[in-house]
């Protein structure tokens, strides 16, 4: 528009000072160390964005980019490149049914804090939307390390799910006597074969207060992980329903089951990355 009027009169219409347009003429010719260098991490941004499968917000970015102190600089970047860790809330069905008159063993993790792996474990159960259905995983996790190191899944949840979890984390780990294994107060974990193994084993067992998620909320934070960056970032073809069956590999070559087809990915496995 400089060309059919007057600059003056168009900057006195859009209320800027004719320094002003003159000064942010000669930026955009000749780009200062710092629009250089926000160009530069604009386009690191948009590479660890696409990474991280269209997940990371600012914080973590931050991060990723090795400068967590300025996370603001990142964020006011990513704005105008409309970059933003969208998430979509999802159905969450129930897994935990605590209505059963199975014992119920106390919570051994008030106060404690676990200094070294295979001390504490921590175990749950979720479901996951497929192709084909509800598929209901039940995984185990190591306090001290925060891995998974064991995982079953199928399309019905009862008490074999989880003896299939517990003995894929029994073969992997060998630990001894006395490790302590955190569950919620569900009838699967409540059940008599249940208890049973981990007595056979010297284990033992301890449960949340009731109706308290925050007592498992180490496994809770690795299901919203696992869903939110992994598996509503696709979807799920409809397959053949998957047989029941777990995994017994080793820990660095254990993929996972044949059984996942909705958690299938060209990355490591987010139930077990290397």
């Amino acid at each position: 528009m400089s060309g059919e009027y007057k600059v003056a009169w168009l900057c006195e219409a859009l209320l800027v000072s004719r320094s002003g347009y003159y000064d942010w003429q000669r930026r955009r010719r000749a780009p200062g160390p710092r629009q250089r260098e926000n160009t530069r991490l604009r386009q690191r941004i948009r590479e660890e964005f696409a990474r991280s499968r269209e997940t990371y917000g600012s914080p973590r970015l931050a991060r990723a980019l090795g400068c967590p102190g300025r996370r603001n600089r990142i964020a006011r970047l990513m704005r105008p490149e409309r970059i933003f860790a969208r998430q979509r809330s999802k159905y969450r069905g129930a897994t935990t049914d605590s209505r059963h008159g199975d014992p119920i063993a106390p919570n051994r993790l008030q106060g404690l804090a676990a200094r070294r792996p295979d001390q504490v474990w921590v175990t749950d159960a979720t479901c996951v939307l497929t192709g084909q259905g509800w598929l209901h995983v039940v995984a185990i996790l190591d306090l001290h390390t925060r891995r998974v190191i064991g995982w079953a899944m199928h399309e019905s949840l009862d008490a074999r799910l989880c003896l299939a979890a517990l003995q894929m984390a029994l073969t992997q780990r060998r630990p001894a006597a006395g490790l302590i294994v955190h569950s919620d107060r569900g009838a699967q974990f409540a059940s008599a074969a249940y208890r049973q193994a981990l007595g056979a084993h010297g284990l033992l067992a301890s449960m949340s207060r009731k109706g308290n998620c925050y007592d498992n909320a180490f496994i809770e934070s690795f299901w919203s992980s696992l869903k939110y960056e992994v598996v509503y970032q696709r979807r799920s073809p409809p397959a053949p329903r998957p047989a029941w069956r777990s995994s017994t590999t080793s820990r660095r070559s254990t993929t996972a089951p044949d059984c996942t087809p909705v958690l299938a990915t060209s990355a490591p496995s987010p139930l077990n990355p290397t």
